[in-house]
């Protein structure tokens, strides 16, 4: 049972409007008891209902220290399930400073990085997934991530995990008793009955793990790596992308030896955008390693845009590229189209069956396009997205693959004819694995781990 009642400010530490502190634990309600003075004479928390608002100031020592409203919420229907005091106070740094620190003296202590919401999961409010979807709620930097995290909340991948831990557990006690009085508990036909399961069980991981790519992408973003040769335009692209002069440009081929990376939101998709040094033999050292550095940043790019220069022909240097680009998720971006165009488009596409966008960084055209494609990509075809759960983290994706190995390894056991108690032991390690997206077998240092990313006061 939790006994400390902890305290922390939980909006932004910067001057603003309103601020609020926020207390959770069994002594929540007395501690503001002491702090707070109701507008209404002799009136005391204590006995107050919950969920509702109290006007009045903080005192403390005889000193008027804010004029305030306090929000009541009691256990369990909190979002701790614990007693839970708000105080909304001037948004002013050094008047939140002092509410929270007179909190403390009066009998709570500062709360961790993430406390509240660890307080929810052990009090069975939520589970680990959702308490996750709670940071990604927050880190959320588009609509799709939003929009996930909110179903990830909402207990849609809890539901589906719980209900498979539920039927696994249920055959590996059936199996369990019928090895103990075989007499009473028959297991005739029971593999051909369990292998149905079990596969059922295979496509559902799968789907999910197939869901992983997408999910990084919602969360972190699309890793747009932009390549070419020198002097293509690649920087330039990048400039317009980013909506001003993030990277030199000059006439001189070779002006980027290293990566140079910017954020930027299409339409609520977010491209992490790399710009990269030109791709060519040379005998620069320095620029080698640059362009070795280009060259492995595409094999882990999400999004590949290849800037060609179309007022030359194609060369070596060029084939080279295609050759490592193909098969890969590229738009190529013929720029330099206010010039004569002497590179062969259709060459191109036939060569990646990428699509082909011309554009001039000169004039700012064909970036509008660039951009409707990009969309097109993300929301309705190769980068897909619709209303299914996306998995995200590699916490949960470990866990899923621990739980597939395992339900192979039952699959294999029933094909091969092994002996019942085999399909128990796997059973109970896929039932573990799961158990771990949801926090039901996870340890504690994990736990405080994931939590310690959270930010104060949530």
């Amino acid at each position: 049972m939790i006994k400390e009642t902890i305290a922390a400010i939980a909006t932004g530490m910067s001057n603003s409007g309103i601020g609020i502190i926020r207390m959770s634990g069994p002594e929540a309600i007395e501690i503001a008891d002491r702090v707070f003075v109701s507008k209404k004479k002799s009136f005391k928390l204590e006995n107050a209902a919950s969920h509702t608002v109290h006007y009045g100031n903080i005192v403390y020592g005889g000193e008027m220290i804010d004029e305030v409203l306090v929000i009541v919420m009691k256990a369990p229907n909190s979002y701790t399930r614990e007693d839970v005091i708000e105080i909304d106070c001037h948004g002013g740094v050094f008047v939140m400073k002092r509410i929270l620190n007179i909190l403390i003296k009066s009998g709570a202590r500062a709360a961790e990085p993430g406390e509240f919401t660890k307080r929810a999961f052990l009090n069975g409010r939520i589970d680990l997934s959702q308490a996750e979807a709670v940071i990604d709620i927050i880190n959320s930097k588009n609509q799709y991530a939003l929009s996930n995290s909110v179903k990830q909340l909402s207990g849609k991948l809890s539901e589906q995990i719980k209900q498979m831990r539920k039927e696994l557990i249920n055959n590996i006690a059936y199996i369990e008793a019928a090895l103990d009085d075989p007499e009473h508990i028959p297991l005739d036909n029971y593999g051909d009955k369990l292998l149905t399961i079990v596969d059922n069980y295979i496509n559902i991981v799968e789907k999910l793990l197939k869901t992983v790519d997408n999910g990084k992408i919602f969360t972190q973003g699309v890793k747009t790596v932009i390549i070419g040769k020198p002097n293509a335009g690649k920087s330039s692209i990048l400039n317009i992308l980013a909506g001003y002069d993030r990277a030199i440009v000059t006439d001189i081929a070779g002006t980027t030896r290293d990566t140079i990376e910017e954020q930027i939101n299409l339409e609520g998709i977010t491209l992490n955008l790399v710009d990269t040094a030109g791709i060519r033999n040379t005998d620069d050292k320095v620029e080698e390693i640059g362009v070795n550095r280009a060259k492995e940043l595409v094999k882990e790019a999400d999004l590949i845009l290849y800037v060609v220069d179309s007022s030359t022909a194609l060369d070596e240097n060029d084939y080279e590229i295609l050759n490592i680009i193909k098969d890969l998720k590229t738009i190529i971006l013929l720029n330099k189209s206010d010039l004569e165009t002497v590179t062969d488009a259709d060459k191109i596409s036939e060569i990646t069956g990428s699509r082909v966008i011309s554009v001039s960084a000169k004039d700012n055209t064909g970036l509008d396009e660039l951009s409707d494609y990009i969309v097109k990509l993300f929301s309705e075809g190769i980068i897909n997205y619709n209303d299914e759960i996306y998995i995200s983290g590699e916490r949960n994706k470990e866990a899923l693959e621990n739980a597939l190995e395992s339900f192979k390894l039952v699959k294999n056991s029933i094909k091969t004819g092994m002996p019942e108690d085999f399909y128990t032991v796997d059973l109970m390690n896929s039932y573990e694995g799961l158990g771990k997206i949801t926090g039901e077998a996870v340890e504690d240092d994990l736990v405080n781990e994931i939590f310690s990313k959270f930010c104060m006061g949530k």
